[in-house]
């Protein structure tokens, strides 16, 4: 099973990890906003150290759900 379909059944099965894939996509979108301001304040960068911070977490997160996923014993048990 290549990762485009355990992605696609992570997403169809998983409420987890499709809040975890919103959460990230809507971080990116404000990162992308606040690193695209001309001037950035102290506050701003730390802003933006955050939310790296959050968005890597929620990544590293469903990394780890697709492994799950992956192992023999979850594949044997048909998911």
């Amino acid at each position: 099973m290549n990762n485009q379909e355990v992605l696609e059944i992570l997403r169809k099965e998983s409420n987890e990890f499709r809040h975890l894939e919103e959460e990230h996509r809507t971080l990116d979108a404000k990162l992308s906003a606040l690193e695209g301001k001309n001037f950035l304040t102290a506050e701003d960068e730390l802003e933006i150290k955050a939310m790296k911070k959050q968005k890597l977490i929620r990544k590293d997160r469903m990394a780890e759900m697709i492994r799950e996923f992956k192992k023999p014993e979850t594949i044997n048990r048909g998911g």
